[in-house]
């Protein structure tokens, strides 16, 4: 058993009971306690009751679907969230991400992609934070000891994968990233879809800007990727 998979426990979501069985027997592997929740319903009620360290969610599934289930759980809690999606069903991702899940994983897929993914994540959420115990930009302020993020003074809820991102560029003001630089910075990928960045971006746009159409801080350069703008 790794100890650092010591009491995390993960939440697999899925309608599939044999998929599910396979899932869990490998990430019991690792370590992790794991718990099986059959449909949307139950697996959200189970999320918010125990709060897993993170959930793993079927998308589509009869009754409430992953999509809204990712919904709700963002509105109560930042628990990461990985995705189970139909092999190229790329809207479904995006809409995924979009929701703020953390990572994707496309059916079929290995079971040991899937935990290696997993594992990924955990490591992420887990992160020390940044050296600077404040950073600011504009009207927005995080408190790193705290893990707070808060926009002219009001705290605001950012997915893990949000909050990295605005770390980062309020670490590196006027610096213009490149989204596969992002994407291996933030995520850990040397190689992937950097529409995950753009979709994150976009998230993340409308939650620390006036008007995310026309974003003051988080701006875009054109032929590159994105810019932090005091």
């Amino acid at each position: 058993m790794s100890s650092e998979a010591d009491d995390v426990r993960v939440l697999v979501v899925d309608d599939d009971p044999a998929l599910a069985e396979v899932v869990a027997r490998y990430l019991r592997r690792d370590g992790y306690e794991v718990d099986y929740a059959p449909d949307g319903e139950a697996g959200l009620r189970q999320a918010l009751a125990t709060l897993p360290d993170l959930v793993v969610l079927d998308l589509m599934m009869p009754g409430m679907d992953g999509f809204e289930v990712c919904r709700r759980l963002r509105e109560a809690t930042a628990i990461p969230v990985v995705m189970l999606t139909a092999r190229g069903e790329e809207n479904d991702r995006i809409a995924g991400l979009d929701l703020g899940a953390d990572d994707y994983v496309t059916k079929p897929f290995s079971p040991g992609e899937l935990a290696a993914r997993v594992r990924a994540v955990l490591r992420r959420s887990a992160a020390p934070p940044a050296p600077a115990a404040l950073l600011t930009g504009g009207d927005v302020e995080i408190d790193t000891v705290a893990h707070v993020v808060r926009r002219k003074g009001e705290p605001i809820t950012l997915t893990t994968k949000e909050y990295d991102l605005l770390v980062c560029f309020l670490t590196h003001p006027g610096r213009a990233f490149r989204r596969e630089e992002l994407l291996e910075t933030v995520w850990g990928w040397s190689i992937g879809d950097t529409s995950t960045v753009t979709v994150h971006v976009r998230r993340l746009r409308e939650k620390v800007e006036a008007d995310a159409s026309a974003p003051r801080h988080l701006a875009t350069v054109r032929g590159v990727g994105y810019r932090w703008e005091p």
